[in-house]
């Protein structure tokens, strides 16, 4: 049995609160990150590359490097605001 199943047993390998709420932040912080790149990938594609090809255009790439842009400083703000929580 695991330290899950039972609790009583004193194993050392059990994790304290503040490990478990260190380790679900870590998770929720990859995951995002993913989603982040999943979304801005696409998001921007579809947005700055209308006619896709084996090369960038130099403007498609700066709109793709201006958008990102966009999504990093947006995602910050949301961030922040989540973090501090309501005011």
């Amino acid at each position: 049995m695991d330290s899950f199943s039972n609790p009583s047993s004193g194993s050392s390998h059990q994790l304290s609160a503040q490990d478990l709420k260190n380790q679900l932040k870590n998770q929720l912080a990859l995951e995002y990150a993913q989603q982040l790149l999943e979304t801005v990938g696409r998001k921007c594609f579809e947005k700055c590359v209308t006619k896709p090809g084996s090369s960038l255009s130099g403007s498609e790439s700066s709109c793709i490097s201006r958008c990102v842009d966009r999504y990093i400083e947006a995602t910050g703000i949301i961030g922040k605001a989540l973090i501090s929580g309501p005011q």
